[in-house]
């Protein structure tokens, strides 16, 4: 159909489609932004909120408690640690030189040393206390850290029971508010796209239809990408159900729009010739004839031929002969592109293809007059005679 339009009014189009969807676009982005702000109507709802109120804090405060008691007991395990392992490096250290001091006093067996051995191995013996008294202050921060991580595990595994008691109110908790933020989304668009079918069955080829086509498509965007996405699934049952839903009713609709068509084109196919062409819509019905179509049943027609005057389908007259020169003319066109006449002046609506009167009197003829005209002219005179 655009063919038959003129350059400007192309152009003139596309802007407006052209505003259409600029239209469109800033109202999905308004649309966007009033649909995701919609959770915050509800109160944010924490499992804490679903828990016991009196002992949730005390057991979270254990917790906290047992955990900074854990860590200062590993910061003093590792004290205790280093410390052990520099005492038994003295004690190691200490008793290898004894040990190799005793096997010189062997070779020398002096008596005088006999005091030195006692005193040395006073010396051992309190480097081996220090180291038992390492191993033991070890031994103890070991136990303190381990009391502190069992109290933390008693606790936490209380706090996760209670968890566990709240999780299934919180879970339909959850889902309730979901259930009401998808009701405020519905409740928004749905209107929405009931007004857009509206200004798709009214006002769609009115003189403000870039509007009406940006609303609608921001109608079609706000309810299948805005809220569609937000519906609840329930394990696909209710989208599968919905989705059916949405084919049936589309379904049925397409099928009596076809319906409705179908009766339309019979009706009009019982029209009259020239009340069809008067009817029917000029650029559409150059559209068709372009792409050799019937405009009137919209079957497939063979033009291509030069000789194909009338639809073989419903009747349509096609072509006609203009009535001031005799030019083949679509029987459409306003004007003779021959001679340039108005076709409501130089045509008969109903003469089809009979040729024009001057044209039919400027044919020569081969045959003699038919003597018939003149003899029924001049019987009445006979009885006078």
């Amino acid at each position: 159909m655009s063919k038959s339009l003129r350059l400007s009014e192309k152009w003139f189009r596309r802007g407006l489609w052209l505003v259409a969807f600029l239209f469109a676009w800033f109202l999905t982005g308004l649309g966007s932004t009033i649909v995701g702000d919609l959770p915050q109507v509800e109160q944010t709802r924490l499992l804490e909120d679903f828990m016991d109120p009196q002992r949730t804090p005390v057991l979270k405060e254990s917790i906290k408690t047992a955990e900074k008691a854990a860590e200062e007991a590993q910061a003093a395990l590792e004290q205790a640690q280093l410390k052990l392992q520099t005492a038994r490096a003295d004690n190691r250290a200490a008793r290898e030189t004894f040990d190799n001091w005793l096997a010189t006093r062997s070779v020398t067996q002096r008596a005088e040393q006999d005091e030195e051995v006692l005193q040395r191995t006073r010396e051992l013996d309190g480097l081996r206390k220090i180291e038992r008294d390492a191993l033991a202050a070890v031994e103890k921060q070991q136990q303190v850290a381990l009391d502190a991580r069992q109290a933390q595990q008693r606790a936490q595994a209380e706090l996760s029971s209670l968890e566990d008691a709240a999780r299934d109110t919180y879970m339909e908790e959850q889902r309730a508010q979901e259930l009401r933020v998808f009701g405020y989304r519905l409740a928004l668009t749905l209107p929405l796209l009931v007004v857009a079918g509206w200004l798709f069955k009214k006002h769609r080829k009115g003189s403000s239809w870039p509007f009406v086509w940006g609303f609608i498509f921001f109608a079609l965007f706000a309810f299948f990408v805005e809220l569609v996405p937000y519906l609840p699934s329930y394990g696909g049952y209710v989208r599968y159900i919905v989705g059916i839903l949405l084919t049936v009713i589309g379904g049925r609709y397409a099928i009596a729009a076809l319906q409705r068509y179908l009766e339309r084109q019979k009706a009009v196919e019982a029209l009259p010739d020239t009340q069809r062409r008067k009817e029917m819509d000029y650029d559409l019905a150059q559209a068709r004839l372009a792409k050799n179509v019937c405009p009137g049943c919209e079957r497939a027609v063979d033009l291509k031929d030069g000789k194909t005057d009338f639809c073989p389908h419903c009747g349509l007259c096609l072509f006609d002969r203009c009535g001031h020169c005799s030019t083949r003319k679509s029987a459409f066109a306003r004007y003779c592109f021959a001679c340039g006449t108005e076709a409501r002046r130089g045509d008969a609506p109903d003469a089809g293809l009979t040729p024009a009167p001057a044209a039919a009197a400027a044919a020569p003829t081969d045959r003699a007059p038919d003597p018939a005209p003149a003899l029924s002219a001049a019987s009445p005179a006979a009885p006078s005679a």
